[in-house]
């Protein structure tokens, strides 16, 4: 009998059918979606208890024909951080405004336009629907940052979700604009120097060949730079392709290692001591810490928990293993401020606000002033560098391009030299 049932029960599994839907919402908009359920009326069923009114039901035939899914991994849109801002943002308004949760996601996963959210979003939906908490739906899907999924937890265990979600999008705006500035500090030397490499390349591809059938004429052995310029555009025949598989090659070694603890632990403090950039990225690490931080304790999550969260999250070893210390020296009884000032990317007036916040029972509050005063470190920085970056790129491009026109005219030059 019990074997009968397991039959039945997996029978009705099996029994699934995928459905594509376009229904209008309560503003009149039409969204599209699918979702898995027995029949055409259980689909019309679950469109009517998440607020939607059905214009169309039809099933659909995976993997045949013209309907198989054709997906790209490296061309595919993933979920950036402005889009979790976003989407946070107007989940916190409206939970806030009374509106039920599970309304509020699927009235946010039909409005937003990133596929992938929207195709989350409704997995997070359905499983609210059958009884799942808000935390944990979006806890299985592995685009949703740790942070994120703790803070809300921790809202929904102490009753206040529409504020954990506030932070949540907090975080989020806040480290967009981040992004934003480090962005828009690197376009431009990423832009010359990508000029400085097309002109190189045009070069020696299309002016050093015309020159080269001219000095053929001339019956005498080519200085030296000639001679090394010459040399090197006949071989870009092979040196194009090595230089393209070599890239490609480094990239995708990078992106596979990146992560790995041992590469971390040597890239992680070089880059931090690189020059010119070194300073910028270490004031980034460091509002990240203190702004995930803040946020999160004023969260309600616990000490020990956020500080291995934001370890996690600073994308820096060196921040990562200072709040794996810190939350050691809490553990043990000790405080926050004694580990940070053993390490030398904490300069003394993080250590002392940090140390005020701990006697007043303020560190949330002073983490993020901290926080606030690298955000406006970092713009004021990255500011400066165009600023110092721009002239010295310049004189790089004009000594790599001219240099190159000297080593051309310097056969006719000897020439001169020697009629006269």
């Amino acid at each position: 009998m019990a074997g009968s049932a397991v039959a039945q029960k997996g029978g009705a599994r099996a029994a699934n059918k995928e459905f594509a839907y376009r229904a209008r919402n309560a503003e009149g908009k039409i969204v599209k979606g699918a979702f898995d359920v027995p029949t055409e009326a259980a689909a019309a069923s679950r469109l009517l208890s998440m607020g939607l009114s059905p214009v169309s039901i039809a099933e659909k035939e995976v993997g045949s024909g013209l309907n198989k899914e054709i997906s790209l991994g490296f061309l595919s849109k993933g979920i950036k951080t402005t889009h979790l801002a976003v989407a946070t943002r107007q989940l916190a308004t409206m939970t806030n405004s009374g509106l039920a949760l599970l309304r509020a996601v699927t009235v946010v996963a039909d409005q937003t336009e990133n596929e992938k959210l929207q195709a989350l979003l409704h997995d997070v939906a359905r499983d609210i629907e059958t009884g799942n908490s808000f935390s944990d739906s979006l806890a299985k899907h592995k685009e949703i940052p740790l942070i994120m999924v703790s803070m809300l937890r921790a809202g929904e265990a102490g009753g206040f979700l529409d504020i954990a979600l506030a932070a949540v999008a907090t975080t989020f705006e806040k480290e967009a604009k981040l992004k934003a500035t480090i962005k828009s500090a690197m376009t431009y030397p990423a832009a010359v120097l990508g000029i400085a490499v097309i002109a190189v390349v045009a070069m020696l591809l299309f002016i050093v060949p015309i020159f080269k059938k001219m000095f053929e004429g001339f019956g005498k052995a080519l200085p030296l730079p000639t001679q090394i310029l010459v040399d090197i555009s006949d071989n870009m025949v092979w040196i194009i392709p090595t230089a393209i598989v070599l890239i490609v090659t480094l990239t995708a070694l990078w992106r596979a290692k990146k992560d790995a603890d041992a590469v971390r632990r040597v890239v992680h403090p070089l880059l931090l001591k690189f020059p010119i950039f070194g300073p910028l990225m270490g004031k980034v690490a460091i509002s990240r810490f203190a702004r995930n931080l803040a946020n999160m304790t004023h969260a309600g999550v616990p000490l020990l928990r956020a500080l291995q969260i934001v370890g996690q999250a600073s994308g820096n070893w060196v921040i990562e293993q200072t709040a794996n210390r810190v939350a050691e020296s809490i553990r043990l009884g000790g405080s926050m401020a004694e580990p940070l000032s053993e390490e030398k990317i904490f300069p003394a007036m993080v250590v002392q606000m940090v140390a005020v916040g701990e006697e007043s029972g303020s560190v949330d509050v002073m983490l993020g002033k901290v926080a606030d005063f690298y955000d406006d470190e970092i713009e004021a920085t990255s500011a400066a560098l165009t600023s110092l970056i721009e002239p010295l790129l310049i004189c790089v491009l004009g000594v790599v391009v001219g240099g190159m026109v000297v080593a051309l005219y310097m056969p006719i030059f000897s020439i001169a030299s020697a009629v006269h």
